[in-house]
């Protein structure tokens, strides 16, 4: 049996979504997991999608939700939203689990394949891709042809041949040989792209097909976490229209 590769992105502590996600997968015949941050944030079940993602044995980069929260950075200058949902989440985790968070290396890679949650040029600084100017940084640190990230929780896909990079919308997509690859999986727990739908991404090294996958889940359940945790209303409002 060949190897199936799933790669999960800003769950952001949206276990609705996250346990849909997971179910699909084992579906799908997944045989490895890969995970590009930001576990926690924004939504109402830190502890338990973090003690999921940690059962699955997988590969986990450091997202900037998942440095903020385990690092006690002051918040003074943070969006209040972002804020509120930080210091709440602060409040749900062990330590043992802060330490967790804090040993997340910004890239790591599995079998060729890279993982960042943002950018390969200064991944610890977090800065966001949205068009194939900004991609064009990241490419000149990018050393093996597969790149998987997050953080903008768009999906996307940008290539680089012959000195040119291309952005390409997110589709089912065949990747040629001699070409570097940086894909934005989505977000499992917060889309941002329009569609409130769950995304992951499947990869087959074998045929060298990636799948983008979107999945219905109860929105409705999520909200109501949020709402009964106290978070900012505008959290539970904007799942369900997936901005």
């Amino acid at each position: 049996m060949g190897k199936l590769f799933a790669i999960l992105g800003d769950i952001h502590a949206n276990l609705d979504a996250l346990e849909v996600v997971l179910a699909d997968c084992r579906e799908q015949g997944v045989t490895d997991y890969l995970c590009t941050g930001d576990v926690v944030g924004y939504n109402a079940c830190p502890h338990e999608c973090l003690e999921i993602v940690r059962a699955l044995n997988c590969p986990v980069v450091m997202g900037n939700h998942d440095h903020y929260v385990s690092s006690r950075q002051n918040l003074e200058d943070f969006n209040p939203h972002a804020a509120a949902v930080i210091e709440w989440t602060r409040k749900q985790l062990s330590e043992e689990e802060m330490c967790f968070l804090r040993s997340l290396p910004f890239v790591a890679t599995k079998m060729g394949i890279t993982l960042v949650h943002a950018t390969m040029d200064n991944p610890e600084d977090f800065g966001y891709v949205f068009d194939h100017l900004q991609a064009e940084a990241h490419f000149s640190h990018q050393v093996t042809p597969l790149c998987f990230h997050g953080h903008t929780h768009c999906p996307m896909i940008y290539e680089k041949q012959l000195g040119a990079v291309y952005r390409i919308d997110a589709q089912d997509f065949k990747l040629p040989i001699g070409r570097k690859y940086f894909i934005n999986v989505g977000s499992v727990g917060q889309p941002r792209d329009g569609d409130p739908r769950a995304a992951y991404v499947l990869y087959d090294p074998a045929t060298r097909m990636v799948h983008f996958r979107r999945l219905e889940y109860d929105i409705a359940a999520a909200q109501a976490r949020i709402r009964e945790a106290g978070l900012p209303e505008r959290l539970a409002q904007r799942l369900e229209v997936g901005q």
